[in-house]
């Protein structure tokens, strides 16, 4: 159906998309801290880096059927994704500190305390936080903060649409120049192929590794129902992290 050398770009496609996507923290670790400190189910923190990941993915191949249209020169596009990557990471290392600091007050203001009671002529204590319902404490289902900080439940939609608008900055920079400009000297059904290919594998690393990241970390007891006294600080975790993965690729180039 396809040439011999859209075939070796179809299996490059196939190969790349994997490594890129494994080698790159950026692509599931994010995912992973910010499902676990929001107690996401695995469902939702699928459907969640899916979605992430079909707008990292949209973002590079719109840049680069744009540039094969206009037949733009390969350093150009490149010049353009450099500078994509420069402000997703940036984007990240932003996002990451805020979130960081956010996570680290939250943990401040519900930190755990003992109240004494008596009853019937008994003295018993009671330990409580402020900031969630004292029947649930590990619930988390408080709209409006007391102090009239960000609400948990405001919280939980700001960051997923935020991971969202930094992977569409994000560029996948091997496609371009490695496979969608050979390809497209070659047939546009070839460049279609190859594209596809290459933006399915992606999704289905990145789904991979979140769901293996998941499942080991419950598997090894690192969840915070299991560790009461890390529990408040899975946001601020969860920030490091994000901060993290921005850095690496700032300052390391990963």
């Amino acid at each position: 159906m396809f040439s011999p050398e859209i075939n070796v770009l179809i299996i490059s496609a196939a190969t790349i998309a994997f490594v890129h996507t494994l080698m790159g923290p950026d692509h599931y670790l994010p995912f992973v801290s910010m499902g676990v400190a929001r107690k996401w189910t695995v469902k939702k923190m699928m459907a969640v880096t899916a979605f992430c990941g079909f707008g990292h993915i949209l973002g590079s191949i719109g840049l680069g059927f744009v540039g094969v249209a206009l037949q733009m020169q390969v350093g150009k596009l490149e010049m353009i994704e450099s500078v994509r990557g420069d402000l997703a990471a940036w984007c990240l290392i932003a996002f990451g500190l805020l979130y960081f600091v956010w996570g680290m007050r939250r943990a401040y203001l519900n930190k755990p305390h003992t109240h004494w009671h008596r009853h019937d002529g008994k003295l018993h204590s009671h330990q409580h936080t402020h900031k969630t319902e004292h029947a649930h404490v590990h619930d988390q289902k408080v709209t409006v903060a007391d102090d009239g900080s960000v609400s948990e439940k405001a919280a939980g939609k700001v960051g997923p649409w935020a991971i969202f608008i930094i992977f569409v900055l994000g560029p996948c920079e091997p496609l371009i120049p490695l496979l969608m400009y050979p390809a497209a000297k070659e047939s546009t059904v070839g460049l279609v192929a190859v594209t596809g290919v290459f933006g399915a594998v992606t999704m289905l690393t990145m789904m991979f590794a979140v769901f293996v990241s998941t499942v080991g970390l419950k598997a090894i007891g690192i969840k915070a129902r299991r560790l009461p006294s890390m529990e408040r600080y899975g946001h601020a975790f969860a920030g490091a992290t994000i901060f993290a993965c921005g850095s690496s690729i700032a300052f390391l180039g990963l």
